[in-house]
């Protein structure tokens, strides 16, 4: 027999709208039926949502740690920590994050995703790895250890993408620095998203970047260039090259702090709903409410403050990595961002969905998806998680 969930009277969220007093039926892990008219159907568990929000599930494709657990740990536990930490507060898809680190710590992480993808029963689904660095500028490192920042070698990440290049979903880079253009095109042969990040390019330097497969910006205004002036002429950097280029998407970190409201509704205002994915970035203290903490592994992470809501250098010259959680996230845009609900949460499932070629199976409540489901109230306080049609948490 299959396995039936029923979840009635709920203000559904659909791609473009919101259907009142609806109910959705979930078979196994799909969805099966999204109707206003009662379902007339027995279910194994029925959920009345009591007019709550019910919404597709959300994706993050980028988040480094949370639960006082950071994916640079490097244990299958860790992992599980983080995903569970997440999933509570309605991240039902992520994609685990690396910092800028040596090649074996690389890889060594990756092994630890295989293990630890296996025994993911209650957290966000993972669904690929994402390495940030180590080929960055160091101009523009922001919190990334400087010991580990190099140029692109093809001896080192062809070994990286034939060991683990399976589990690889996207990779950033600066693609202005020496054999970025090579390691882009070689990503995409591999079916690898290359991404923009911590990068002092300028505008010739994004379009060539992006004719090579750089189409996505990572945390977009954070550790990337704008307009600079040399001997009295203006170039455009990274940032107004994204602006400019309608293809490329980005990623915002939400929470408030790294972008405050005009720079949240003027990238809203610019890009659309359709290009702009909403990420956390989160490091191992989102979800605690610690004082302290590390960025990076346990044993040679950096030491950093928490206040004002994010995460900071102990000199407070930089942000380190934010605190949020996905609800966080939808408050932050549909309050001081002044974006409609429905459109904010679609740049938290169905545009990250889309960037990462998971659309056809996830991002929306549609009929034949994977019953990756939220219910929340009017302030956004997550009630009820169902993750490919387990009920992982409920208030």
């Amino acid at each position: 027999m299959r396995r039936k969930i029923k979840i009635i009277n709920g203000s559904v969220i659909t791609t473009h709208r919101i259907l009142e007093h609806a109910n959705i039926l979930v078979s196994d892990n799909k969805i099966t039926k999204i109707s206003q008219d009662n379902l007339n159907e027995d279910a194994d568990t029925v959920i009345d949502a009591e007019g709550y929000y019910v919404s597709p599930g959300f994706i993050d494709i980028h988040v480094h740690g949370g639960g006082g657990s950071d994916f640079m740990d490097g244990t299958v536990k860790d992992f599980l920590t983080v995903g569970e930490t997440h999933a509570r507060y309605g991240t039902t898809t992520m994609i685990p994050t690396t910092l800028t680190a040596d090649k074996n710590q690389l890889i060594n992480t990756l092994e630890v995703y295989r293990e630890a993808n296996k025994k993911n029963q209650y957290g966000s689904q993972f669904m690929g790895m994402h390495l940030e660095g180590p080929y960055f500028a160091m101009n523009q490192r922001g919190a990334q250890d400087p010991r580990y920042i190099r140029k692109p070698n093809f001896e080192e990440y062809s070994e990286i993408i034939r060991r683990e290049g399976d589990i690889i979903a996207r990779w950033s880079a600066a693609p202005e620095i020496d054999g970025a253009l090579e390691f882009g095109r070689y990503l995409v042969e591999h079916n690898i998203l290359p991404a923009m990040a911590h990068t002092d390019a300028v505008y010739e330097d994004v379009v060539g970047a992006f004719e090579n497969g750089y189409t996505l910006a990572t945390h977009f205004y954070s550790g990337m260039s704008g307009v600079s002036r040399k001997k009295a002429f203006r170039y455009a950097g990274v940032i107004e090259s994204v602006y400019l280029i309608d293809e490329i998407d980005t990623e915002i970190i939400a929470d408030g702090v790294h972008l405050p409201a005009p720079f949240l509704k003027l990238i809203y205002k610019v890009k659309g709903v359709d290009r702009i994915a909403l990420v956390t970035d989160a490091m191992r203290a989102a979800g605690t409410n610690v004082k302290e903490s590390v960025l990076g592994s346990r044993t040679n992470g950096l030491k950093v403050l928490i206040e004002d809501g994010v995460a900071k250098l102990p000199d407070r010259s930089s942000f380190a990595g934010s605190v949020a959680t996905a609800d966080r996230l939808l408050r932050t845009m549909t309050g001081i961002g002044e974006v409609p609900l429905v459109e904010a949460v679609r740049m938290l499932s169905l545009t990250p969905a889309r960037i990462m070629k998971l659309d056809k199976q996830k991002g929306s409540l549609s009929v034949g998806k994977d019953a990756d489901i939220v219910i929340f109230d009017k302030d956004i306080k997550i009630h009820t998680v169902i993750i490919a049609g387990n009920i992982v948490s409920k208030s």
